[in-house]
């Protein structure tokens, strides 16, 4: 029954993670229904399936990935219209990281005790819903080519708020992308690219974390079954996602998370 709790948990990150949802919100919800508590009352199994997820993004992106990281070192040697637009666009990732790596790194013992607050739990899903709902119908004329300094400090700075459980990183990111008039399609993108370093360097932190955790032999086999879960979980979930969001169906999102956002607040 443990081992199926950590699978459950597993395929809830996978397939929340993608969608403007908040994932940790899903995690806090389950664990508390599974009544969970043992060995996951920190961030360690989070980052693990968060790292599933990562994997997987990564799958799915994987050409313009590899495209910027060739361009970004290229552009020293040879500067090309190719490769200064893709340069431009790694550094504004860059720059889109910063500010919720630093209030991360910052604030990461304060969030897990968030992470204990069924109130604020269900406000962050309130808040991820009503702002859903005010960029239904938004679809900007920029595209990726013309993203700007502002809009990747714009969008990273409101991507710390993510950090809180109940407000999705996916969601926050994309709505702020959405506010800044970028398209539809570049604007998820954007979202995910700054989801592969951040979720890379966040792993980086952890594995120390992880190695000196006194029962890491207990914990291998079903920390490996959730990653393996949200892996799979987390690369259809995005490929769906990716299609809905071209249809602009972020209202039934809206909808989802204010249901989900009183259910928390009346039952827990």
């Amino acid at each position: 029954m443990i081992l199926l709790k950590y699978i459950i948990l597993g395929i809830i990150q996978g397939f929340t993670e993608p969608l403007p949802i908040s994932s940790s919100g899903h995690i806090f919800i389950f664990k508390k229904i599974f009544q969970a508590n043992i060995a996951l009352n920190d961030l360690n199994f989070e980052i693990i399936v968060n790292f599933g997820s990562l994997i997987a993004i990564t799958i799915i992106y994987f050409k313009d990935i590899k495209k910027l990281i060739i361009n970004f070192f290229k552009y020293f040697k040879i500067k090309n219209e190719e490769t200064k637009k893709d340069f431009k666009y790694a550094v504004l990732i860059i720059l889109g990281c910063i500010p919720v790596g630093i209030a991360g790194f910052l604030l990461k013992d304060y969030i897990e005790n968030l992470l204990q607050s069924s109130f604020i739990v269900g406000i962050s899903f309130l808040i991820t819903s009503l702002f859903l709902f005010l960029v239904r119908n938004i679809n900007g004329c920029k595209e990726e080519k013309d993203l700007t300094w502002k809009d990747a400090l714009f969008i990273g700075l409101i991507q710390i708020i993510a950090l809180i459980p109940g407000i999705s990183r996916s969601g926050s990111t994309l709505i702020a992308a959405l506010f800044r008039n970028i398209k539809r399609n570049d604007a998820l993108k954007y979202s995910f690219m700054l989801y592969v370093p951040i979720s890379l360097g966040t792993m980086v932190l952890s594995v120390k974390d992880l190695i000196n955790s006194n029962n890491l032999n207990t914990l291998l086999l079903p920390y490996s079954l959730g990653f393996i879960s949200s892996l799979i979980v987390s690369y259809f979930t995005l490929r769906w996602f990716i299609n809905a969001v071209k249809k602009g169906n972020l209202l039934y999102f809206s909808i989802y998370c204010l249901i989900l956002g009183l259910f928390i607040l009346i039952l827990f």
